[in-house]
């Protein structure tokens, strides 16, 4: 005996929950057919109506423990049916679980229901359904799946409801998931009609209608789904714009419609997802729908055939016709999916299946085995003094194949062991609609299989042109950009702000920037790294050009001052200047102006032990020059007398102790960085955002600037003394020159120190041969290029007359 809700009125027919009863039909008629089931013994069941109240399912399940429905409980004189389990839809389950647990009587649920907490309740009912958990986890995965953070919620007015908002809901949160509103229908029952809840359905719509939420997760049941087919009527007399939205159901929200609305638009639902329990096409269903009569069939049929096809059949007790007849010949598949399915639905094939577990678990508790049978009357095969607890362990036990292939079966909690599936609603301009499997939930595979969704399947609603629809608060940040948090705003709602310089975002809402690797950078769009160039200070590149032709041509003109300084060399005006000193010079000025080209082309070993302290050392032997220079002037017109012992010793004996006592210091400091950390051939990965520099590493920073500062305490010394010595007689002095050549040199290494440091890459080889060029350049033009003028130009001058001569 088992229990069904569904509701015919004069007025109200529910329709889609007649198939759940067809379907109970169909698997008793094949069970009593079956001998291999229950032989000898037919099953029947009984209809009880919850009119979808908690008052209307205590009443029936008081009903179902009285005799002659006169809701006596305990009351059974003159009950010959035996009712043995009761079989409720997912919506009434919990509160019919409250009184017939009481006498520990076999409940079953068809479809998903929240079971109720409390144990000695709930090891009475067996859910025809997975694990309830699975359905919301498996909605979760679709919102994550699709990207969908941006979502209304609407849910029955009921315990579900409430548990889904303190319970469900915060762990999408945690996922994620934000939601504009999350809102429930308004309570209302069948029997009460819908007049009191028409004002709160309109805002409703309102709400949704003006979301800026592109997709709806709706939570109930079979009401829910009136309610939610019934709000979407607004849109013909409200001013609000209609707009499409992916409705995402619940397994409970199995399509229903009443009789009133059945030619109610149902396009809402094209394009729709909902998760339902694992079905598939029981073999003779359809055939059995197709055979019914309703001239033979029970009341109901009759009044479901009349409220289907819009006419009446003759009433016994009126002598009128009625308007439209039914002739019985009008066929079932001629109506539209939202009046009637031929198709068994997920529910219904669970109902199918409850009944066939109370057969097998009958079977297995009269079974020879467990329990002998007891027949009477002539061996009709009545059950008699059966108690149903003792069905419980058959129940849980029960495992067997179905007519369609599948395996039924419980796990300990009484929860059937099965999967759910993923179904995309496609509807027609005729009202109905077709269910198609896109994806399924399966608990018993490899975790990474357990969801599984066919995503070209799926059909979207018209409006998103089969385009993935998208539901976020706000666009999401495209690469390049990253996420920043609205103040005021929940999560979900963001800023989309630039990725600093020097990182990129290569996909779309990331939190926070990141780094390319060290041999790569960013592109203009920064979304993604490119690979750096491994580049030099090449002699192919411009700049390696012009500095090498420089070079060349500053060394050219050395030799040639060099060459002109010999070939004159015992002209008074060479032999004046100290000639060892001169050659001295221009030797060292050479060799520096050669140096630079170890700044140029790919580094190697060698070229880097020798740039810095050649350059060093070259440059302290022409500075050195340069002070013994001045200080040879200095102290020539302090030897008062010709002959002097004075005079002759400072020529032969304090220019070359300056030279090489100056050249010595800087070997010692160059041989000291050589042996302690020698520079060596290194890539800059950093300096340059778009390339990689091969170039000499100095080893020691501290050693380079040790090189360099005594250069400059040289060039100080130097620059100090011929400026006490700028107005001594011109003909005999050259401290004029000498001032203004080291004026030259110590700014163009006093501009060099900032500059090198705030140069990157090839930029700071380029400043560095700058700087030796320049400094070279200018010792070479202010000291010698005044002699060379006279030696070449003025020969007239270059005599012992003319030197002797005084500026008066």
């Amino acid at each position: 005996m088992m229990t069904q809700d569904y509701y015919v009125s004069c007025c109200r027919v529910l329709f889609q929950t007649y198939q759940h009863i067809l379907a109970l039909e169909f698997a008793v008629q094949e069970i009593n057919a079956n001998p291999q089931i229950l032989p000898n013994i037919s099953l029947g069941f009984n209809i009880y109506n919850s009119h979808f109240s908690v008052s209307g399912t205590y009443l029936a399940s008081m009903e179902l423990l009285s005799s002659q429905r006169r809701s006596i409980p305990n009351y059974k004189c003159g009950f010959e049916i035996n009712p043995v389990a009761a079989i409720g839809g997912p919506d009434i389950c919990v509160h019919m679980t409250h009184i017939l647990s009481l006498y520990k009587f076999p409940q079953l649920t068809y479809g998903s229901a929240l079971l109720t907490e409390n144990p000695s309740q709930r090891k009475f009912l067996q859910q025809m359904f997975p694990n309830w958990d699975l359905q919301d986890s498996s909605i979760l995965q679709l919102l994550l799946r699709f990207r969908w953070t941006w979502i209304g919620v609407l849910s029955a007015n009921d315990i579900y409801g409430e548990k889904l908002v303190h319970n469900v809901l915060p762990g999408w949160s945690q996922h994620g998931i934000c939601f504009e509103f999350i809102r429930r229908f308004p309570t209302v029952t069948f029997s009460d009609g819908f007049d009191s809840a028409i004002e709160k359905e309109a805002e409703l719509y309102k709400l949704v209608m003006q979301s800026r939420a592109n997709v709806m997760v709706t939570f109930g049941e079979l009401p829910t789904m009136v309610l939610l087919t019934l709000m979407h009527q607004f849109s013909e007399v409200e001013d609000t714009k209609r707009k499409t939205n992916v409705w995402i159901l619940s397994a409970q929200m199995d399509y229903a419609s009443l009789s009133f609305h059945k030619d109610c638009s149902i396009d809402f639902l094209h394009g729709a997802i909902s998760v339902a329990a694992h079905s598939v096409e029981v073999p003779g269903f359809r055939e059995f729908l197709q055979t019914r009569n309703p001239g033979k069939e029970d009341g109901f049929f009759r009044s479901f055939w009349e409220h289907a096809f819009d006419c009446q059949f003759p009433r016994a007790d009126t002598a009128s016709q009625p308007e439209v007849p039914c002739t019985g010949e009008e066929k079932l598949e001629a109506l539209p999916a939202s009046a009637f399915e031929m198709a068994m639905s997920a529910q219904s094939y669970s109902m199918y299946n409850a009944a066939y577990v109370v057969a097998h678990t009958l079977t297995s508790r009269y079974s020879p085995r467990s329990r002998k049978r007891i027949t009477v009357d002539g061996g009709s095969g009545k059950l008699l003094n059966q108690e149903s607890w003792q069905l419980h362990y058959f129940l849980r036990r029960v495992s067997f194949n179905n007519s369609a292939g599948e395996r039924i079966s419980f796990n300990s909690d009484g929860e059937l062991i099965a999967g759910l599936d993923i179904i995309n609603w496609v509807t027609f301009p005729n009202r109905s609609f077709h269910r198609i499997r896109v994806g399924s939930i399966d608990p018993t595979a490899h975790p990474e299989k357990v969801f599984s969704i066919s995503d070209h399947s799926i059909t979207w609603p018209r409006d998103f042109n089969q385009t993935l629809p998208v539901s976020l608060c706000n666009e999401e940040c495209h690469p390049g950009y990253r996420k920043a948090k609205m103040e005021g705003k929940p999560f979900c709602c963001y800023d989309c702000l630039p990725c600093p310089e020097g990182k990129i975002s290569n996909q779309t809402d990331m939190e926070e920037c990141i780094e390319c690797p060290k041999n790569q950078y960013p592109n203009h769009n920064q979304d993604s790294c490119i690979q750096k160039e491994t580049t030099f200070l090449s002699y192919e590149e411009p700049m390696g050009t012009t500095l090498a032709s420089v070079v060349i041509s500053f060394s050219f003109l050395t030799a040639l001052v060099l060459a002109l300084f010999i070939k004159h060399q015992e002209t008074p005006l060479v032999k004046a200047n100290n000639r060892s000193l001169t050659y001295t010079l221009l030797i060292s000025l050479l060799l520096a102006f050669l140096c630079v080209l170890l700044f140029i082309g790919q580094p190697n070993k060698l070229t880097c032990l020798l740039q810095q302290p050649a350059f060093g050392l070259i440059f302290s032997v022409a500075v050195s020059c340069v002070l013994a220079k001045t200080i040879t002037v200095v102290l020539a017109f302090m030897a008062t007398k010709p002959g002097s012992q004075i005079r002759k010793w400072l020529w032969k004996r304090i220019a070359s102790s300056i030279v090489l006592s100056c050249s010595l210091i800087q070997a010692v400091i160059c041989v000291v960085w050589l042996a302690t950390f020698p520079p060596f051939p290194d890539i800059d990965m950093y300096s340059m955002p778009e390339e990689m520099v091969q170039e000499c590493n100095e080893g020691s920073a501290a050693m380079f600037y040790c090189v360099l500062g005594f250069l400059g305490f040289l060039a100080i010394v130097s620059f100090s003394v011929a400026f006490l010595a700028r107005k001594l007689p011109d003909s005999f002095n050259e401290a004029k020159f000498i001032t203004f050549s080291m004026l030259m040199f110590c700014s163009v290494w006093v501009s060099f120190v900032p500059t090198y440091l705030t140069s990157k890459g090839k930029s700071m080889m380029v400043v560095e041969s700058f700087s030796i060029l320049a400094s070279c350049a200018g010792l070479l033009a202010c000291i010698f290029f005044p002699k060379c003028f006279i030696i070449v130009m003025r020969p007239e001058l270059n005599c012992r007359q003319q030197l002797m001569k005084r500026k008066h």
